[in-house]
């Protein structure tokens, strides 16, 4: 019988715990989108702008870790290089280094955790640019990426979607 009272009072203390912490582990991740994972370029469901300008770059397979204040995205070129681009997610400033100088992106979800805006300056041959990407989860295997940027002929706009490997 104190056997039986003992596992009971184990039970109980275990269901009491796990009431109490789930919904803080819940609140923690706060319900936004996790984009962790290795991702592939879908060329039949994306939307390149016309001449395909800038798709070879944004294209192709890049893996992502995120962490609770940080996205870290890993893309290696077809020459071998590997570039790592980080992105804290609390809309403070990410500095980047990149082949033609620096980029300063923020990083802001929105009110519902299902999209993540990344807007980026950097400067190229001494002119600025942004650009702003924003990123969406279709389902759980398909990752969106909206970008806009000024063309020299205007706003250009690319959709790239990716599969999750």
């Amino acid at each position: 019988m104190k056997k039986n009272l003992s596992k009971l009072m184990q039970l109980l203390s275990f269901t009491v715990v796990l009431a109490l912490v789930a919904p803080v582990m819940i609140h923690a991740q706060g319900g936004k989108a996790n984009f962790a994972g290795t991702w592939a370029m879908n060329a039949e469901k994306s939307t390149l702008p016309q001449g395909g300008g800038g798709g070879q770059r944004m294209g192709g397979t890049f893996t992502i870790t995120q962490e609770a204040n940080l996205l870290t995205q890993t893309r290696t070129g077809q020459d071998g290089t590997t570039r790592v681009t980080k992105y804290t997610l609390d809309g403070k400033e990410s500095v980047n280094t990149t082949g033609g100088g620096e980029s300063k992106s923020t990083a802001n979800w929105s009110a519902d955790g299902k999209t993540l805006t990344i807007v980026t300056k950097a400067t190229f041959n001494g002119n600025e640019r942004t650009s702003t990407a924003v990123w969406s989860l279709t389902d759980a295997k398909t990752l969106s990426i909206v970008s806009t940027r000024q063309g020299q002929d205007g706003e250009v706009k690319t959709t790239m979607v990716y599969d999750k490997k």
